[in-house]
């Protein structure tokens, strides 16, 4: 008999509290296999977590233990299950950074009081990097205890088996991975002497009383100081100034040096090339994650990641001579499929609409009796639950709900590659109109999440008028600009 990961937290919650938890709702899901779950009961709430990996978890587990006992800002761990695979802990809450830095008005400045949040981020992760590293167990570590050179190898082919060798570009194999050995061997002189996050952004770093508290560091070993800053300050959707980079990078060096000696010049040295490394091993997860696993959050920041990657190249160049490599990231940038056409006006106008196949097919308001209708059906259905009943598809739970779904994810990934290719067409022979309809039992839930995302979708690639009808609410919407959404 398969048990749910919800069930064996509520079972370990019962063995932990010695009660049946109140609520246990879905928090959004990550990248992942990890399910975490709010528990509440008696107006207090603890997180659930499920992850079958346990060699992970047994990591997790032992930094979590580590960290908590030399003082640092993270999650207090609970209770583990005989197993390993489901744990509790203390619910930091639900203000995450990245949200902070998302919500900013104007992409290009950063308000004083989201500055001092990632302030005391970054003289945070300096503590966490040397105060925490000592005497911690990196025997632990998954699924390598020091980021070295084989470790540096590792990240850039992943981008060349995902990035480049899909991107449509040509190269010599041969001569890129003799580039790769030198970077990886320039990089390695960095030192690994402290402790590295690994995958450190503003999506792991939780605001709990206006002070920053870590998560997600069980791929964390030993390593260079200048990863984690390099993955924090180059966050592709964080969008950081480069004014606000330089500040966040003195902030990081001064705190740095009240715990060990600091020389700017060496740490500099390395610094640019280890932003490099982050930005390939990011665009070969987009690649794998996003067109081989087809997860549309994923396929949707390729472009946004090589934006980065140009930039970079144009205001940071590499300092070492990397002739192929080079070569290779030009052509990228300038050749490739993955970067973004920036398209015209057009004036077409796209229809999507949700309904209830009970209510019969929708009508088709651009006149022209053609379209595509997709079938929600088949998705799992958050409306046979109690809690998302009276919820529809644009209410947090049924969203959280809908995107933990891999099912959900490769649904959507098909719907946008039919429907971009239609609008693509559409836009070269100067069509006015087309109508996109997704169905579902009620036209509440299924059909009206996956009507939105595809306006999301279609609204950050395309210049052109959206017009959102949800048959059953009696919504309707017209956008055409990004902000709207």
């Amino acid at each position: 008999m398969i048990v749910h990961p919800e069930d064996k937290i509520i079972s370990l919650f019962k063995a932990y509290s010695g009660t049946l938890p109140e609520q246990c709702a879905a928090v959004a899901a990550s990248g992942s296999p990890r399910k975490y779950f709010r528990i509440r009961k008696d107006e207090h709430s603890i997180i659930g977590a499920y992850n079958p990996d346990v060699k992970e978890n047994i990591a997790f587990f032992t930094f979590t233990k580590h960290f908590h006992s030399a003082g640092l800002p993270v999650p207090e761990l609970l209770c583990v299950a005989d197993d390993n695979q489901t744990y509790l802990l203390s619910d930091l809450g639900e203000q995450q950074l990245f949200a902070e830095v998302m919500a900013r008005a104007d992409r290009d400045e950063i308000p004083d009081a989201l500055y001092s949040l990632l302030a005391k981020t970054i003289r945070t992760l300096a503590h966490f990097q040397v105060e925490g590293g000592h005497g911690l167990d990196y025997s632990a570590s998954y699924p390598r205890d020091v980021f070295d050179r084989q470790s540096m190898l590792w990240d850039l082919n992943y981008f060349k088996y995902y990035i480049l060798k899909t991107s449509g570009i040509t190269f010599n194999e041969q001569l890129l991975e003799q580039d790769f050995e030198k970077l990886a061997e320039f990089l390695n002189n960095a030192g690994q002497d402290h402790f590295m996050y690994r995958d450190f952004q503003s999506r792991n770093v939780m605001i709990r009383e206006n002070e920053p508290y870590f998560i997600d560091y069980q791929g964390g070993r030993r390593g260079p100081l200048q990863y984690d800053l390099a993955s924090f300050l180059y966050q592709v959707k964080a969008a950081f100034p480069d004014r606000t980079r330089k500040d966040l990078i003195d902030e990081y060096l001064d705190e740095l040096d009240t715990m060990i000696p600091t020389d700017r010049d060496t740490f500099m040295k390395y610094f640019n090339g280890f932003v490099y490394l982050r930005i390939f091993q990011v665009l070969g997860a987009y690649g794998f994650r996003g067109l081989f696993e087809k997860r549309p959050h994923f396929s949707e920041s390729l472009e946004p990641a090589m934006l980065m990657l140009s930039e970079l190249l144009n205001e940071h160049p590499l300092k070492i001579e990397l002739p192929e490599l080079n070569a290779a990231l030009k052509k990228l940038v300038f050749e490739s499929k993955y970067m973004p056409a920036h398209p015209h006006h057009s004036k077409l106008c796209v229809h999507i609409s949700s309904f209830s196949y009970k209510n019969g097919l929708p009508d088709d308001p651009g006149g022209n009796g053609g379209g595509f209708i997709f079938d929600c059906r088949a998705l799992p259905n958050p409306g046979r639950l109690e809690e998302y009943r009276q919820q529809t598809g644009r209410d947090k739970g049924v969203v959280d709900y809908l995107s933990r779904y891999r099912e959900v994810d490769k649904f959507l990934f098909s719907v946008y590659e039919i429907c971009d290719s239609a609008i693509e067409n559409y836009i070269s022979r100067d069509f006015e109109n087309l109508s996109i309809s997704f169905g579902c039992t009620g036209g509440q839930h299924r059909s009206v999440y996956c009507a939105d995302k595809l306006a999301e979708h279609l609204l950050k690639k395309y210049v052109i008028q959206i017009r959102i009808h949800h048959r059953e609410q009696d919504i309707t919407e017209s956008r055409n600009e990004q902000k709207d959404l």
